[in-house]
């Protein structure tokens, strides 16, 4: 028998070869994957022109950004420190869109360079005004609505402090007139989701900010697009969304002589599935006849916080460790190695356990957690328990291994602290 889920890019070969080279846990990425995606992005249906940005927070290796800007890929910063990483690793500061909840300390000098800047609140936007007074800006705006799998992903309506309230318009209008600032594009951005009439209601909404600014020449209907990790999940079809966002934009030329390009900006879709954890079953215990059969991995929330954060569900697939197959299927709740109640694997959206269906795994086999390319390694939380951080591994066009991360000691303080001894 075989589990219910299956290896994406892998083959069970490879996950041998690869854990014995390299240990576990270890990422891995498919170069050969990520430039499909990026073909698929660079696809996606528009009237007249499209420009993409990898929403860099997704996972900013730097093999991964290097791909991605030879596929001419831009940059969604989230923080002036992507900003400067984007930077270091050869993107110009043209290709480099900040849009970030906290306003940089660095702006001026960022900004100054010729880094976009996409404002997100009143604040933001005075203060790009003060510094920047006549030059070009990108606002966003909250619509008002969302849609995300959970309300943790949703970035839209009312619960969402992303962008700048939808009736607060005049507001805004009023500072571009103050500064005389150029608004060349508006950007809203809901949440994870594949619905087109979602999409077709955000680019509606989206397209009357760019009425109201004549100097608008890009229109940004962000990302969110929706991925299926698990067997029972759809990814997303761009050209099923996108076909009706092209016949709006058509349209709104039509009617005020404009042609607007369109951007995006996938973070998920670009890297999600192109990545696979390796793990090794590090013990196996269970709670009684009435409870639960664990499977414990070398691995936790310090690799994967997802399943903690969010509920979320990743593929977990059994290789053994000498070849052959699983005798049969079991049903186990999936844990990691940190010392907390939290970190498990197989939880709903607020801790509960559940088991998983996958093949019978014994001490020393493999398991591989699947779609772990986006939100992964990028958010690992690096300094818990003192977990050494992840290896990772891309695997190149001719199937060869290149080690990207090696494996550190957590030997030192991430962040400022201070001891104030009396």
């Amino acid at each position: 028998m075989t589990s219910i889920e299956k290896l994406k890019f892998l083959k069970e070969d490879q996950v041998r070869t690869f854990a014995k080279e390299f240990g576990t846990p270890l990422f891995v990425y498919s170069e050969k994957e990520i430039e499909q995606k990026c073909d698929d992005t660079l696809a996606f249906p528009n009237a007249f022109g499209l420009q993409v940005r990898y929403a860099m927070k997704a996972n900013p290796n730097s093999n991964i950004l290097q791909i991605m800007k030879k596929k001419g890929i831009l940059i969604d910063a989230s923080s002036e420190h992507e900003v400067v990483r984007a930077l270091h690793f050869g993107f110009s500061p043209e290709s480099i869109m900040l849009t970030s909840q906290e306003f940089p300390k660095a702006f001026a000098e960022l900004i100054g360079k010729g880094v976009k800047f996409n404002a997100c609140s009143l604040r933001q936007l005075e203060l790009f005004g003060q510094t920047f007074p006549g030059k070009s800006v990108s606002i966003r705006f909250n619509p008002g609505l969302g849609s995300g799998h959970t309300k943790k992903t949703d970035v839209g309506g009312v619960t969402s402090s992303f962008g700048i309230w939808h009736e607060k318009l005049d507001e805004v209008k009023t500072i571009v007139n103050k500064y005389n600032l150029i608004v060349e594009k508006v950007h809203t951005h809901i949440g994870s989701g594949s619905d087109p009439e979602v999409w077709k209601a955000v680019a509606k909404y989206t397209l009357e900010y760019a009425e109201s600014f004549p100097s608008v020449t890009v229109v940004s209907l962000g990302g969110g697009y929706k991925v299926g990790r698990m067997e029972d999940e759809k990814t997303t079809d761009l050209q099923k969304i996108g076909a009706p966002v092209k016949i709006q934009f058509e349209e709104f030329a039509e009617k005020h002589g404009r042609k607007l390009i369109l951007e995006i900006e996938p973070g998920t879709y670009l890297i999600a599935l192109c990545g696979a954890l390796l793990t090794t079953v590090d013990d196996k215990v269970d709670t009684g006849k009435n409870g639960f059969q664990f499977l414990k991995l070398d691995t936790g929330m310090d690799s994967n916080t997802r399943p903690s954060l969010y509920g979320a569900r990743h593929p977990l697939i059994t290789v053994k460790k000498d070849g052959g197959t699983p005798q049969s299927n079991k049903e186990y709740v999936v844990v990691g190695h940190c010392c907390e109640s939290g970190d498990v694997f197989t939880q709903k959206e607020g801790g509960e356990p559940i088991t998983r269906l996958m093949g019978e795994a014994e001490i020393g086999d493999y398991v591989v957690m699947e779609a772990t390319g986006a939100y992964c390694s990028s958010m690992s939380t690096k300094n818990y328990n003192s977990f050494p951080e992840t290896q990772e591994v891309l695997i190149r066009k001719d199937g060869t291994p290149k080690l990207i991360r090696k494996k550190e000691p957590v030997l030192e303080i991430f962040r400022n602290e201070i001891l104030v001894v009396e």
